[in-house]
This record gives structure tokens, sequence and C-alpha cells, in this order.
């Protein structure tokens, strides 16, 4: 099988990279467009083999997998360029969330799939969420699932679900490491430990909170409990933690999902435009 990615900007770059790295893929099976070709081309640098195309519809028409990985708002353009080289027997892949399924199942005659992945994948970890189309088998499904099984844990969401479960899965290590970041200065503003030090401290922290919760038997609760003792520090810094924590997470989400609707509309605008134009 042969697989093309158009757009090679941070996660489709960070896909590719992991297909080739867990051996999913072959690099001289994969064929690569970018609006910027030099992105492209520095991705073909580190992954020998790879085939550069100068045209999104020439990735189309050369691979049995199409990944979409590229912005909302050039989505429709992309869509417009391959449309008519995409074949019913085809996998068409979107990573972008707001753009829908049934709007692309519209427009392209091809197995349709949305998923969302994590920057995570370039450790082969983390949660790929997999969103088939109606067009999708049992075992076009099952073939998907193998397929991100290799850099990922897979997960199947409602589409519905797509930006809660994206602001966990994909977005996560972002927030997760900026709260980690601000952790370690102010342990530094406020105590003058070494900032090499604080940083060694929580990077270890991780990992290690990382193996009890995927390696030995311990859930979020079950860790919270084992190490806050009744009037202990831990448990004082806990309920500080519940204060704070509690409404910027609901913020949090109430902000993600505003930019995601938006995203939506202009998305959806883009489509009704382009059909008034036909």
């Amino acid at each position: 099988m042969k697989f093309g990615f158009i757009g090679t900007g941070s996660m489709g770059s960070n896909l590719v990279l992991a297909f080739v790295h867990s051996y999913a893929m072959q690099p001289d099976r994969i064929i690569v467009s970018n609006r910027t070709r030099d992105k492209a081309e520095r991705l073909a640098l580190d992954c020998p083999g790879i085939h550069v195309s100068d045209h999104n519809r020439d990735t189309a028409k050369k691979a049995d997998c199409i990944f979409l990985c590229v912005k909302p708002g050039d989505f429709r353009q992309v869509l417009d360029e391959i449309q008519d080289v995409v074949r019913p027997n085809q996998y068409v892949i979107s990573i972008t969330s707001p753009v829908m399924i049934r709007d692309l199942e519209e427009h392209l005659d091809a197995k349709i799939a949305k998923v969302i992945p994590s920057i995570c994948h370039a450790a082969l970890s983390g949660n790929a969420l997999l969103i088939p189309g109606t067009r999708f088998s049992d075992e076009d499904t099952q073939w998907l699932y193998q397929l991100f099984s290799c850099i990922s844990k897979p997960l199947y969401v409602d589409e519905a679900h797509t930006r809660a479960a994206s602001d966990l899965a994909s977005c996560g290590p972002a927030f997760l490491a900026n709260i980690l970041e601000q952790w370690i200065q102010a342990a530094v503003k406020e105590t003058g430990l070494p900032v090499e030090t604080a940083t060694s401290l929580v990077e270890q922290m991780i990992v290690g909170t990382g193996k009890l919760l995927t390696e030995n038997g311990f859930t979020l609760q079950s860790l919270q409990d084992r190490v806050a003792v009744p009037g202990g520090i831990t448990r004082e810094g806990l309920h500080l933690l519940d204060e704070a924590f509690i409404p910027c997470f609901t913020r949090l989400f109430q902000m993600t999902h505003m930019k995601f609707s938006e995203d939506l509309r202009n998305v959806q605008q883009s489509f009704q435009r382009a059909e008034k134009n036909l």
C-alpha cells in the first residue's frame, strides 16, 4: 500500500516520522506534498526514501491511503485540487478536527475517516482518536485500528465528542507542559532551587507517575490517596489545587469549544461559498 500525506507541518511530519520509526510504513511507500516544498524536503531528509511531490493532485493520484494534514482554512482548496482524482477504493483520513465527515463524504468519492493524532505518537504512545465514516466497512475499521496501534493506543470516539477528547489527548501534552513549566518557575522563584534541579525533579516525577498509572495498577485517585495522608502537606496542597484548577479547567474547555465553533463556522462558510460559485 502507498501512503500520501498532504501537509507536512508539525502534526503531518510527526505522523510520518512515527509510522516510519514504528516500521508501520516504509519510506519508499510514502509520498508527501506541502504548500511550502521546503518543509516536505526537510522531512524527506529525515526519512530517506520518501517521495516529494510538487502537487497535491499527484499525491492523491498515486496513494492508496491519503492523509489530509492541513489547516481548516486551507481545506476547501485542497479538496478542490484532489476531488476529481480520488477513487472509491481509496482511504482518505483527515486529521483536521472542525472538518466534518459528512462534508468530506459529500465532496470526495472515497472511504473517509477522521483521526485526531497526538504529539505523543513520536514516542509511540498516547491515544489516536478514531472516527470512521459511513463508507468504512468492519474490515476497513479494523485496518485503521491496526495501523494506528503501531504508534498509539487507538480509541474510538463519537464525532460529537471530538473537541473534548482532543483537548485531553491532542492539546493535553502542551497544557500539561505549561503547568509543569509554571510549577518549576514558582519553585525557583519562591525557594531559590536551581532551575536545573527543579526541571530534573519534575521530569523524572512525570516519568515515574506515568509508569505507576500504566504499569503498576494505580488510578489517578488511588495515587492521590497513597501520597496524601490526612493532615499532611500533600493533602493541603491538593485542597489548594482543587480550588484553583476546577474553575481553570472549566474555563479551558469553554475557550477551546468557542474556538472550535468559530473554526467550524469558517469551514462551513468556505464550503457554502464554493458551492455558490459553481
